[in-house]
């Protein structure tokens, strides 16, 4: 691996409205918004932020609106050094925005507007793009592109990891077997990687049998396991106020493949991810609150070294 390992990030970009509910409301009902902020978020670019503020020469594919090289997200990119040559602009098409409304249980619902993230299947896969990195992540995106892009990573023998996220609903399921067979990593929360294991009828086993090396289950407060077929690693959240739950997730993986593609163990990296995304829930919107290398660092082994 190179000293300063490259990640490809596939995924959306999005404009992301966070709603803040007492409680959500029943259907044919209305409730009241406690608050509402328009934020910058979409999975893809918030695994690239991170992983780039982390310190991954990172590159991020999404396909974009026709105006978004003008807009200060585009210009959040360039100040953090992730390397946009390679997004699509979509003529004729704003911006995907997600739609999160949160309750005071930190439960979640979204809404997502595709736009110009709508439209990736109407392109190629980015072979140069691949050929250039280490590692390939597929973050919430087209199920068929990502798996043109998971098949052409494997051809090139580059590693894959694969977070279907709240897409997981779309992925058909021969499709969603497809990437996961491609995949050296399969990310999921407690939900998904349960609803993966019933649309596919098997056990974690099984998962593994398939084709990834590493299957990781984020369970909110309580923590997250590690599955390889030479054994489990389980370690414990570390528990801060949350304001907001979006993001979380996103940056626990870039995180992670921070310290994977750098050689670290794997408890050690589900470690660093923890505490990367414990800075998260601190504020509201996805990349509002990301760490420092050194803040992460101290509070991981703060927590776990006690």
């Amino acid at each position: 691996m190179d000293e300063n390992p490259k990640l490809l990030v596939i995924g959306h970009t999005a404009s992301d409205v966070i709603i803040q509910v007492n409680d959500f409301p029943k259907i044919n009902t209305s409730t009241h918004m406690e608050s509402m902020k328009k934020l910058y978020g979409g999975a893809g670019a918030n695994v690239a932020m991170v992983a780039a503020i982390c310190g991954l020469d990172t590159t991020l594919i999404s396909a974009v609106g026709e105006n978004f090289k003008q807009s200060d997200y585009y210009k959040s990119f360039e100040d953090n050094n992730i390397d946009t040559d390679y997004l699509i602009y979509v003529e004729g098409e704003p911006n995907a925005t997600a739609i999160m409304v949160n309750n005071d249980n930190s439960d979640q619902v979204t809404y997502f507007y595709e736009g110009a993230g709508g439209k990736f299947s109407n392109y190629d896969v980015p072979v140069e793009a691949i050929g250039k990195v280490d590692f390939v992540h597929l973050a919430t995106g087209d199920p068929d592109y990502n798996w043109k892009a998971s098949c052409e990573a494997k051809r090139q023998g580059k590693g894959v990891s694969f977070d279907p996220g709240q897409d997981l609903t779309i992925y058909p399921a021969e499709r969603l077997r497809q990437v996961i067979e491609n995949s050296t990593i399969l990310f999921g929360n407690n939900y998904e990687i349960d609803r993966i294991i019933n649309i596919l009828g098997m056990d974690i086993d099984g998962l593994l049998d398939l084709g990834p090396e590493i299957i990781i289950k984020t369970c909110r407060e309580n923590g997250s396991i590690l599955y390889t077929r030479e054994g489990n690693i389980t370690v414990d959240a570390i528990s801060r106020p949350a304001v907001d739950p979006t993001g979380a997730g996103d940056s626990y993986k870039a995180a992670f493949l921070y310290y994977y593609l750098n050689g670290k163990s794997l408890e050690e990296a589900i470690k660093f991810a923890s505490s990367v995304s414990s800075f998260i829930v601190e504020k509201q919107g996805c990349q509002t609150n990301i760490p420092s290398l050194q803040q992460a660092l101290e509070r991981m082994n703060s927590f776990y070294d006690d």
